[in-house]
């Protein structure tokens, strides 16, 4: 009777014991590659001219306050940051959000529209590359970062950025491309003749404290504060500049905003094929629930207990 009842409580914790977890590999994302990652204080003017060469891989992070796996990404890409010049851009979860003060639905909603992730911790090299969790196949977290951010887009040309601040919520940015082989662009990852080429002003505040932050940072850097939409840029025209006014949004706490230019291609959506719906059969041999399952061998083993008690 008693070892019975050790098999039940053993299978319930099994059931509900933590499952292992597995390494994920970096895939690619299929919607567009992202460069670029010149950058002012938004209190300051200036402009800048960098060659794409130059550019540092931009490295989107999906993260929140309360997630203590994203601490062992963000460890690690602050590790390898100098060596590969890779620039950190950090998306704080605030859909359904209650922990964390940090993210804006509006910035949360750009990620899971453009990359379909809703949980923390995610990497996105550079726009095209995709690394979801915190457990990797390689010897670490830093070795397997360093060779995706050392890929390299091979676009020509240079881009230059001129940012005007014209009060302390308020600013002009003006940017243009310069000579552009256009088959560098065709020869990007998944580039279509329909891609489209976006120009957007990344509004990014250097830390935010905040110190109920279960995972225990404490203080929060390179937080997306806004992205905005500066203007699309016609790649057969020979005028690729533009130039827009526009509102910062409000740090979380200080003042140490930052404007910087991000290119984003868009490559045009798959359209899906509408999915027949089959007549509702029985569930296949291996697709039973797993709360089923449980009760079922419950019922049994109690049965036995019964049987062997009588």
């Amino acid at each position: 009777m008693r070892k019975s009842f050790v098999l039940v409580g053993i299978l319930i914790l099994t059931a509900i014991g933590p499952t292992l977890s597995v390494a994920a590999p970096a895939t690619t994302t299929g919607v567009g590659v992202l460069f670029g990652g010149q950058s002012f204080e938004a209190n300051q003017s200036g402009t800048s001219t960098v060659n794409f060469s130059e550019m540092p891989s931009i490295v989107e992070v999906y993260t929140a306050t309360w997630c203590s796996n994203c601490v062992d990404v963000e460890h690690a890409l602050d590790y390898i940051e100098n060596d590969t010049g890779l620039q950190q851009y950090h998306t704080h979860r605030a859909i359904n959000e209650v922990q964390d003060p940090l993210g804006s639905i509006e910035i949360d909603q750009r990620f899971h529209d453009r990359y379909g992730i809703k949980a923390p911790p995610v990497v996105v090299f550079n726009g095209s590359v995709i690394k979801v969790g915190s457990v990797t196949d390689a010897d670490s977290l830093e070795s397997e970062f360093t060779e995706l951010a050392q890929q390299n887009m091979n676009i020509s040309g240079s881009s230059t950025f001129t940012w005007n601040p014209t009060s302390n919520s308020t600013g002009t940015a003006t940017w243009a491309i310069q000579p552009v082989d256009l088959t560098s662009i065709h020869d990007l990852d998944g580039y279509d003749e329909k891609s489209s080429l976006f120009a957007y002003a990344w509004i990014v505040e250097q830390s935010a404290s905040f110190e109920e932050g279960s995972n225990g940072l404490g203080d929060y850097p390179h937080v997306v504060r806004g992205v905005i939409e500066l203007g699309e840029i016609n790649l057969t025209s020979n005028d690729l500049s533009g130039s827009a006014n526009i509102t910062l949004p409000p740090a979380y706490d200080g003042n140490d905003l930052s404007v910087h230019l991000i290119y984003q291609f868009n490559l045009p959506a798959e359209v899906e094929e509408p999915e027949v719906e089959s007549p509702a059969v029985a569930d296949s041999p291996g697709e039973e629930i797993p709360a089923a399952s449980l009760f079922a061998s419950l019922c049994v083993l109690f049965a036995a207990v019964l049987t062997r008690r009588d």
